[in-house]
């Protein structure tokens, strides 16, 4: 009996020994894992949000490159096949998930005839068709037909030409969307006669309106409308392409699948990707322990595109339970065993210490029964030690910061922290142990999230709360904070234990992700989708206060010397350099965007009056100018500004920043580096623009160009010993048309380089002719323009026609701006000095008007200084500019150089030019420039100036 009473007694104390370990043990593996559930959640969460949005940003792309084709169509009226083809071909090679663009035209029954007959002189087998049953045939008589007129790249769409679309209710529906919203609108997945058979299709459309002006209300867009422009779409390889392009297929664990329509069911599918999605074999043990944890699975996105409902599904499929958990299961594993080793070796030792009471029961009852009470006591506390020991282990290996709090209110002291408590706060146990957990409160922490930490313990319950704390160094600490009351053996509250995860390095790229939603990542000013955020506000405000809006567009001059010799890395570098100084240059409540490129836009709400101070615009004029290094090269940056102003100039912010790009466009047009408000004739000036430029890009194949020459008159013989090469453009409609209407549009669309070899190649041939008549002194000078001096091989290629022509190279002048020189001086050095290699003369024209320096002036290997016409014209009248001019001489003079003086149309300024020595003129005194057979009877005649 007394045996049986020893073993009942040994196992009872190993069984409270086991349940007090196994209850620690539990308590600290719930509160490890559910940080480890939460860890994982928000790791799901964050992805899913990234797949999400980057599908959402990327449709809004495609449908924002439609509004793009729509603007152009609307503003040039009625664009051809050509012009068509140039303004979407770089479209399609930047959004390569567009399948095509297309134009729908309404054709009467009664043109029909006409209309065939007309595409087929462009297409011979061009018929009105539709899609029936699959198949394409010859479209019924209706009263009227909405076909496919336009449609590039025509390759792999050539079936579309001619489709009418009319009949089919998906468009007609998309349509009516669309006029009733004044925006884009998309059909649902469709067949497309281009596409294989099982592919389907998007079809994003807007109409295009009589007059390109959209009316207020829906009947009038109805009568006004002339057809659509439409973005084609092929719904699985956009959704595709969108995802590979963010980098986002390579990791397929993830499953995303897309639908479009009004509900997410397999009919409505439209694109599936990743391993989430596939059904895979889980072990009967991982299931059994997947039961006991939560585990993210799936998550499911709404979001409108164009009218049509899009939802994004995003999944995850089961993880293994031990990737997710392996802390808290190494706990509840260590704990279980230590506990059961504990249990069994406090039994073992009590079972040994009844065996030793028998061998000494000579010895008194009372001696036997305090030595065993004293040996029970003795290996039991040791043991609990033991296992306080372990947990405590446990406790400061957790890599979460883990509190223990005293009940004792009202300021819960800190009784113990972890390590990971030091490494994640910065505060030591001995900063921490003793004071109120609300030290960690910084003085912009949301105290609210305290408070309800406080409400807890005070009820003695559980809680969870994301937190903003701060480090002991300053830096701002995100983390998820958990509490839970500790009981004793009589249930009463006595401790609280916390578990502190760090979440700051998530809270930052959540931070990051909302800041590239909304700033230009390269220059941090906001961007083009923040900009109508921005512009509606300020409009807003603006209409509310009775106060003017000024939008100012900002496009840097000539930034493409700037990529094409430097590299584009300078060319950011430069962007990023400007952006500062256009933020620096504006008041506080301004703000500035980068619209894409080298354009910004700046908005400028008036505050005191009415009218906008032009001090302002030079004040921003001033800080691009200013010099910039980059890699050992000064750079001098000029820019172009358009303005303009709300109301008069528009209501809205699409028509605002139009407008004050066509502003802007004008300023290049009359020279650069100046700003330009905008008025209601610019529009006109851009329609004509787009019509020269049409116009232009066939003028050199048709012929039409000529070269008119300037005589240039040596003023100490009075003999002709030159000219300057003049292009002139005979324009079949609108005659003679000026270099100053032409030659700029020429530079920004790439034209100048054909026309100005031409212009080379032309010149020096007539000039060659002119020596083998008899005239062997005479040269020819030719303008140099910003695009021929960026060329590579422009040494080279100015080698081969002298080579050709037979000129030479000392015939040869080459005149080239100041300001194209000072943009970036060492290359300039560069070219220069190899173009002197070949024995030609070089010139700097409009001498005076940029921004030399001396310094510089004296390195360049040049021959003459050309005196601007606009100080030779006042230098009778006007003491600054004869100052100026007579400066120009005496500097020509020190540096050893030939001057030049054009636009001498007076006795009195050939007077003054010959007083102060300037040796050779050109202009209206002596002769206009002329043809080259009129030049040549100058030459005949042997004309002479007295």
């Amino acid at each position: 009996m007394r045996r049986v009473i020893d073993k009942l007694g040994a196992t009872l104390s190993a069984s409270l020994t086991l349940l007090v370990g196994l209850c620690a043990t539990t308590l600290v593996f719930v509160a490890t894992s559910h940080l480890e559930e939460d860890a994982a959640s928000l790791d799901f969460q964050r992805r899913a949000a990234l797949r999400t949005f980057t599908v959402q940003r990327g449709l809004e792309e495609a449908v924002q490159v439609l509004s793009v084709i729509n603007h152009f169509y609307a503003t040039v009226g009625d664009p051809t096949r050509e012009q068509f083809r140039d303004f979407t071909q770089p479209l399609l090679e930047h959004y390569p998930y567009v399948r095509a663009f297309a134009v729908h035209r309404f054709v009467a029954d009664d043109d029909r005839p006409v209309f065939e007959a007309l595409r087929q002189g462009l297409t011979p087998d061009f018929q009105i068709t539709v899609l029936a049953d699959g198949k394409q045939e010859r479209a019924p008589q209706r009263p009227f037909y909405l076909v496919v007129d336009y449609i590039e790249p025509v390759s792999g769409n050539q079936s579309a030409l001619g489709l009418d679309m009319s009949g089919n209710q998906a468009f007609r529906q998309a349509l009516e969307t669309a006029l009733a919203s004044g925006r884009p609108a998309s059909t649902l997945p469709i067949r497309l006669v281009q596409l294989a058979p099982g592919e389907r299709g998007l079809l994003v459309l807007q109409p295009v309106y009589r007059g390109g002006v959209q009316p207020d209300n829906i009947e009038e867009r109805r009568a006004v409308m002339i057809g659509d422009t439409t973005a084609v779409l092929q719904v699985t390889e956009l959704v595709r392409k969108i995802l590979d392009s963010a980098g986002l297929l390579a990791d397929d664990e993830i499953g995303v699948r897309v639908f479009v329509g009004p509900k997410a069911d397999e009919t409505s599918l439209v694109y599936h990707h990743g391993r989430a999605l596939e059904t895979g074999y889980q072990p009967l043990h991982m299931a059994a322990l997947g039961a006991l944890f939560h585990q993210p699975s799936g998550t499911m996105a709404s979001f409108d595109i164009a009218g049509q409902t899009w939802h994004v599904e995003i999944s995850i499929p089961p993880r293994s339970v031990f990737s997710d958990h392996y802390g808290s299961l190494l706990i509840l594993l260590a704990g279980i065993v230590c506990s059961l080793l504990g249990a069994a070796y406090l039994r073992a030792l009590a079972l040994r210490s009844n065996r030793v009471q028998r061998l000494v029961e000579e010895k008194t009852a009372e001696l036997r029964h305090t030595n065993a009470l004293l040996s029970d006591d003795i290996r039991a506390r040791r043991l609990a030690e033991r296992g306080l020991q372990l947990r405590q282990q446990a406790i400061e290996s957790s890599a979460n910061a883990i509190i223990i709090l005293s009940a004792q209110e009202p300021d819960y002291p800190i009784e113990y922290v972890n390590p990971a408590f030091g490494r994640i706060t910065g505060y030591s146990p001995a900063e921490a142990v003793g004071r109120n957990i609300r030290f960690l409160e910084g003085r912009d922490s949301d105290p609210e999230g305290f408070e309800t930490v406080w409400i807890a313990m005070r009820e003695k319950r559980e809680h969870n709360v994301v937190l903003r704390n701060y480090h002991k160094d300053g830096s701002e600490l995100w983390n998820d904070f958990y509490i839970a009351p500790v009981k004793d053996d009589n249930g009463a509250v006595t401790h609280f234990v916390a578990a502190l995860y760090d979440i700051t390095s998530m809270k930052r790229y959540e931070a990051e992700l909302e800041f590239q939603a909304s700033r230009d990542t390269l220059t941090g000013l906001i961007n083009r989708h923040m900009l109508r955020y921005h512009l509606d506000q300020a409009i807003g405000n603006a209409e509310r206060q009775k106060q003017a809006l000024w939008l100012v567009f900002v496009d840097l001059d000539r930034f493409k010397f700037v990529n094409d010799t430097l590299g584009h890395k300078a060319g950011d570098t430069l962007l990023r350099t400007v952006a500062g100084r256009l933020r620096a240059a504006v008041r506080e409540a301004d703000s500035v965007a980068r619209l894409g490129g080298d354009e910004f836009i700046m908005i400028l709400p008036e505050q005191d009056e009415l009218t906008l101070d032009t001090r302002s615009l030079q004040r921003i004029m001033d800080a691009v100018a200013a010099p910039i290094s980059l890699g050992g090269h000064t750079l001098f940056m000029t820019c172009s500004i358009g303005v303009a102003c709300y109301p008069g100039d528009g209501t809205d912010g699409e028509t605002l920043i139009k407008h004050a790009d066509i502003a802007m466009y004008r300023g290049k047009q009359t020279g650069r580096n100046n700003f330009q408000f905008y008025t209601p004739a610019m529009n006109e000036q851009a329609l004509e623009r787009l019509r020269i430029e049409a116009d232009l890009r066939s003028a050199l194949d048709h012929h039409e160009f000529l070269l008119h020459y300037q005589p240039k008159v040596d003023l100490a013989s009075g003999r002709v010993v030159g000219s300057e090469a003049l292009i002139r453009w005979q324009h079949p409609q609108l005659g003679m048309v000026s270099p100053a209407r032409f030659i700029g549009l020429a530079e920004e669309t790439g034209l100048i380089l054909p026309i100005g070899a031409w212009v080379l190649r032309t010149a020096c041939v007539q000039c060659r002719r002119w020596q083998l008549d008899g005239y062997g002194d005479i040269s020819v000078s030719v303008n140099l323009s910003v695009g021929q001096f960026l060329q590579k091989d422009l040494v080279t290629s100015i080698a081969d026609v002298l080579a050709d022509t037979g000129l030479p190279p000392a015939s040869l002048e080459l005149e080239l701006t100041e300001s194209l020189m000072m943009t970036d001086v060492e290359h300039a050095i560069g070219i220069l000095n190899g173009l002197k290699e070949l024995g030609v003369r070089l010139s700097i024209d409009d001498f005076g008007t940029g921004y030399s320096s001396l310094a510089y002036l004296k390195r360049f290997p040049i021959d003459a200084l050309k005196i601007d016409r606009s100080f030779v014209r006042d230098i009778t009248i006007d003491a600054d500019d004869a100052a100026i001019t007579a400066s120009i001489i005496s500097l020509a003079r020190h540096l050893k150089l030939r001057v030049i003086a054009e636009g001498v149309e007076t006795d009195e300024q050939l007077d003054y030019l010959r007083h102060y020595g300037c040796d050779e003129i050109q202009g209206y005194l002596f002769s206009p420039p002329v043809p080259a057979e009129k030049f040549e009877q100058i030459l005949k005649q042997e004309r002479t100036m007295a």
